[in-house]
């Protein structure tokens, strides 16, 4: 009995391909004519799900979210039950996203930096990171911070700036830096 997955629609082959392609290489970088031949669809298929790259872009961006959210609040859930709440646990779920062999640094902050997002997409940017906050918010209540509010804020910082780090110099450790902050700043 052999177990094949069906293949996947023109749409979602479409944003599949715009998944691993913006985030290797950057959207800027990602012609029409590339998304279109290694989604290996015809480009009449393309613009009808996709009228503009623009529209491409904010698909990418929601569904990017979705699942680096999804993913980052798991593992900070399984981290926390694991060895117990401390803002510290944020920094080793990134730790683990920053060994991955394809880790190149935050989708959002990319977006930002090569000046791809435009309109509607900045505020897809801002919202993840407001998501992004609303998690390190729960996890210092969680964790009993007598001000859970500055502590998400202080957290968010630290969090992107090891993110910056680690994309910038390939160096994994910039986590370990993070978890020592956040430490300090239970403090």
């Amino acid at each position: 009995m052999t177990n094949a997955t069906a293949p996947l629609e023109p749409r979602q082959r479409i944003l599949e391909t715009a998944m691993r392609l913006f985030y290797a290489d950057g959207i800027r970088a990602v012609g029409i004519d590339r998304l279109i031949a290694e989604s290996q669809v015809a480009k009449a298929s393309f613009y009808r799900h996709f009228p503009s790259k623009d529209d491409l872009v904010l698909a990418f961006l929601r569904l990017r979210h979705e699942r680096w959210m999804n993913w980052f609040a798991g593992r900070l859930e399984a981290r926390c039950a694991a060895a117990g709440p401390a803002m510290e646990r944020a920094a080793e779920v990134l730790r683990e996203w920053f060994e991955e062999p394809d880790f190149r640094g935050c989708a959002f902050i990319n977006t930002l930096t090569e000046g791809s997002a435009q309109g509607e997409a900045i505020s897809v940017v801002q919202s993840h990171k407001d998501e992004l906050q609303d998690c390190l918010l729960a996890l210092a209540r969680r964790c009993g911070h007598p001000q859970p509010e500055r502590a998400a804020e202080d957290a968010l910082l630290i969090v992107e700036g090891a993110i910056v780090r680690a994309h910038m110099t390939g160096d994994a450790g910039a986590a370990d830096v993070a978890r020592r902050l956040l430490q300090k700043s239970w403090s």
